[in-house]
């Protein structure tokens, strides 16, 4: 995983409630073991008019400017549902890199750190207001620094959101769950090593 240390971009407001993983992957999509290719099917339900089908221009990421959004303004309880992956895939491979949302999905908000997608949870009414300032003030770019865990608005006000210290950890060197364990590894090896020594017959394979 690449290193997430700030993130500038259009923000696209999409305020609803309860959009689950099978909104932003639908299961019908997922066709392939492959971890590409999840980009164009982004929110197909409402993306495109029927499986396949030529895409809804009435959709906000159909439309200019919101369809070059990397931040996209949404609700409450965004990423519910399945714990499928695909769906931060889906997201990141359309272009997005920051969700920002009352609230999220515990799973879901997992696999956001876990592929460099930031989850930015702010009050309701700083939501709301964003998402009435994208869709007022098209195009509308915010900051996220996620190294400062600020989310920061054209004018300069700044707004404070939290990730645990591991979480934010990840996100910010670019080093996965192995990748911190591996920053172990003369420790580990040091103890093999030694115990190895003092109980041999624990390291003896079976003939």
């Amino acid at each position: 995983m690449e290193p997430v240390i700030r993130i500038e971009g259009i923000a696209a407001p999409l305020l609803r409630d309860n959009v689950d993983t099978d909104t932003i992957i639908p299961s019908r999509d997922i066709t392939s073991p492959s971890r590409e290719g999840f980009g164009a099917k982004a929110f197909a339900p409402w993306r495109y008019l029927g499986p396949g089908g030529p895409e809804n221009p009435e959709f906000v990421l159909n439309r200019a400017p919101w369809r070059d959004a990397s931040i996209l303004v949404a609700g409450r309880n965004f990423g519910c549902g399945s714990s499928r992956e695909m769906a931060v895939w889906a997201l990141v491979q359309f272009g997005i890199r920051a969700v920002v949302a009352v609230s999220f999905g515990a799973i879901f908000r997992q696999n956001c750190i876990r592929n460099g997608l930031v989850p930015v949870e702010l009050p309701g009414e700083v939501v709301t207001a964003l998402a009435a300032r994208a869709e007022r003030e098209a195009p509308l770019r915010l900051v996220v620094d996620v190294a400062a865990l600020a989310l920061i608005e054209p004018a300069g006000r700044q707004h404070a959101f939290g990730l645990d210290a591991a979480d934010h950890e990840m996100l910010v060197t670019g080093l996965d769950a192995i990748d911190r364990t591996w920053q172990h590894r003369a420790a580990m090896e040091s103890f093999e090593a030694a115990d190895r020594g003092a109980r041999p017959w624990i390291w003896e394979l079976p003939t």
